[in-house]
């Protein structure tokens, strides 16, 4: 940490300053705050970032570097500073290079409105590439995954780990349903979890996180779906056992005693079974223990590489994914106490990140406001909750629900808004996805909004 002492006449003053550097002391010492931005830090000093999904932008990409370069230039010119390339998809399967896992050798995507196959022939690193191509261009890379997930399945056919392991297949999640405790991969079409609780999951993924972290010129590591499936995952016995040695003693009820089938995230009811809350901070902490491990192996192969995740931004419902990705000295029984036990707070991970991405993904007419589902909203409660322990990046989905049917002249303008919205109430501006700009041809769009707010300061 940066430290600045200022020599001032009045005792008091001084005192003060000490008093803040000694309360210092208990944060992280391998993390730089360089960016713990001033109320009047020039906006143009702030990242942008773009998100690189790998299926959707799979045509373009698999096998054509000069496609990399021509859209990276296209990035720049709108006036993003940095790029997340996802390499690792939801299969499970990776584009860079490791001993861990299979290279990706095909993705779905759409195309012309139909869904299909595209095969990656090329042999040439896919992740060093970006990194070749984003600094020749003067823009930092990350590199993304999809942490827990191993499989996907869809109508083009079942990839990834999940599916060609028997061994690993039994990593899959356990969901409880209204039929039962059922395997994910028993579940019809979708993304396939592992079940986070598993420690052989957690070194196997982390054993990839280090190979990832060893690449040559990689600006930073983003973890995507670092998280449980949804709230009724994981009723494994493995994870079971586990919640019973968190509590230290047995759970006779199981899972009845912890959730009903059917619970729905948002609207719990008034009477919830007895270890709920206990089961939610559970989870938190599963989640929270795998970053810290995570954080640990990425900054022994490289001190000065970033560190940060992906989350959406609707911290109210987020317990269904059992991550608390807000700063520990948020006291979130406090503002939830239907559903946070008073140490849940513990749990939050925000001091193991160097940045955190934060999906304020609100519909393109609720692009100003306070509240969570308006973009502004999300980024101005993000940096609330997470109280300067990271660095907070938001920004929106542009191409997905509502702004996949409003018209483009509403979308055009929410893109352009959005950008003032959520740099000024945050650490910087985050897009996704690279593929919506592509298809639409908005680049102009989000050009003008950073053009906008850096020529204004972002006042």
């Amino acid at each position: 940490m940066n430290t600045w002492i200022r020599f001032v006449a009045s005792i008091g003053l001084i005192c003060l300053t000490m008093m803040l550097f000694l309360s210092s002391c208990g944060k992280d010492n391998d993390k730089e705050y360089e960016w713990e931005w001033d109320d009047d830090t020039d906006v143009s000093a702030k990242p942008r970032y773009i998100w690189i999904d790998a299926a959707a932008n799979f045509p373009d990409f698999a096998n054509n570097r000069e496609n990399i370069v021509r859209d990276l230039t296209l990035a720049k010119d709108a006036g993003f500073t940095d790029i997340v390339v996802d390499v690792r998809p939801t299969t499970g399967d990776v584009l860079f290079a490791t001993d861990v896992v299979a290279q990706v050798q095909w993705l779905g995507a759409w195309r012309s409105g139909t869904y299909q196959k595209f095969v990656r022939t090329a042999t040439w690193d896919y992740l060093e590439a970006f990194i070749e191509a984003g600094h020749n261009l003067g823009l930092k890379v990350h590199a993304g995954i999809n942490t827990f997930t191993g499989g996907n399945s869809n109508s083009l056919g079942n990839e990834g780990v999940l599916y060609r392991d028997p061994v690993k297949s039994e990593w899959a999640t356990q969901l409880l349903t209204t039929n039962g405790i059922v395997s994910t991969l028993q579940q019809g079409s979708g993304q396939k979890f592992f079940n986070p609780v598993r420690d052989d999951v957690q070194n196997y993924l982390l054993d990839l996180i280090e190979d990832l972290a060893a690449y040559d010129g990689l600006d930073g590591i983003i973890l995507d779906r670092g998280r449980f499936s949804d709230l009724n995952s994981d009723f494994s016995n493995y994870t079971k056992t586990r919640f019973e040695e968190f509590l230290g003693y047995k759970v006779l009820n199981f899972p009845g005693d912890v959730m009903a089938p059917g619970t729905r995230t948002g609207s719990l009811p008034s009477s919830l079974p007895v270890y709920f809350k206990p089961w939610l901070e559970f989870r938190a902490k599963t989640i929270y223990d795998f970053m810290a491990k995570a954080r640990t192996r990425v900054k022994a192969v490289n001190p000065s590489i970033s560190f940060g995740v992906y989350v959406g931004g609707w911290y109210s419902t987020y317990y269904e994914n059992g991550v608390n990705w807000a700063s520990p000295d948020y006291n979130t029984a406090a503002t939830y106490s239907q559903w946070a036990s008073p140490n849940y707070k513990n749990h939050g991970y925000a001091k193991l990140m160097d940045v955190i991405l934060i999906g304020a993904y609100a519909s393109p007419t609720r692009i100003y406001g306070t509240s969570e589902w308006t973009v502004q909203g999300f980024c101005s409660r993000a940096k609330d909750l997470i109280r300067k322990d990271a660095l907070v990046v938001g920004g929106p989905d542009v191409g997905n629900g509502e702004w996949a049917t409003a018209s483009d002249a509403v979308v055009n303008n929410a893109i352009i808004q959005s950008v003032d919205a959520a740099i000024n109430a945050c650490d910087g501006y985050f897009l996704f996805d690279m593929i919506h700009l592509k298809n639409k041809n908005q680049w102009q769009y989000v050009k003008q909004g950073i053009s906008k707010v850096v020529s204004a300061g972002g006042k």
